[in-house]
């Protein structure tokens, strides 16, 4: 038995999908979720928002699936996770409540990330996020999502073990993505 992908509602150089649109909603709302981490640090409105903001990537992605996937939808996501992620944590550092070394070298990851998946995207190469990456990404949001929930804002030990446990895991990530890449560039070198 043969398994077909839905037919693409959208051309591949579409913009305006469905699910550019939840990113974009992302990236825009961004700005407010941080301003609402400086100034208030921990509320339920912020919580809500935070956990619309993150949990909204399952929404956006799950279109995407469903009506085909777009270039822009390729830029977009990843961007958005990093927009939101590195937003939320410098914030909570300038804010007083992460430290900043963690953040440091998260910051670090995704710039290398993002130049070798630039020079990847060169050779005409496309290295998927790995279930590593999504982690990351969850431990990330949470770190954050713990700081703003307002019965564990205090509770320090439990953002910071997300903190460090999203450190860990964004450079397992890293050497798994790097090692694809480097895989994919000598297969495609012979």
């Amino acid at each position: 038995m043969t398994t077909h992908e839905p037919p693409s509602q959208f051309g591949p150089s579409a913009l305006l999908t469905p699910a550019n649109v939840v990113t974009l909603f992302r990236i825009g709302l961004a700005p407010v979720a941080f301003w609402m981490m400086y100034r208030e640090q921990s509320s339920w409105p912020l919580v809500v928002l935070w956990f619309c903001l993150t949990t909204s990537d399952f929404v956006d992605g799950r279109l995407a699936r469903k009506q085909g996937p777009t270039r822009s939808g390729a830029f977009l996501d990843p961007l958005a996770d990093k927009v939101l992620a590195l937003g939320g944590l410098w914030t909570m550092v300038v804010a007083g409540r992460f430290w900043w070394v963690p953040v440091v070298l998260i910051t670090v990851r995704e710039v290398v990330i993002s130049a070798f998946r630039s020079y990847y995207g060169r050779k005409g190469l496309a290295v998927p996020a790995s279930k590593a990456g999504k982690v990351k990404a969850f431990l990330q949001f949470g770190a954050v999502g713990w700081v703003t929930l307002p019965p564990t804002t205090d509770v320090t030990w439990l953002s910071n073990g997300f903190l460090w446990a999203g450190v860990v895991v964004a450079w397992v990530s890293a050497v798994q993505y790097l090692a694809a890449g480097s895989r994919a560039t000598t297969t495609m070198a012979r």
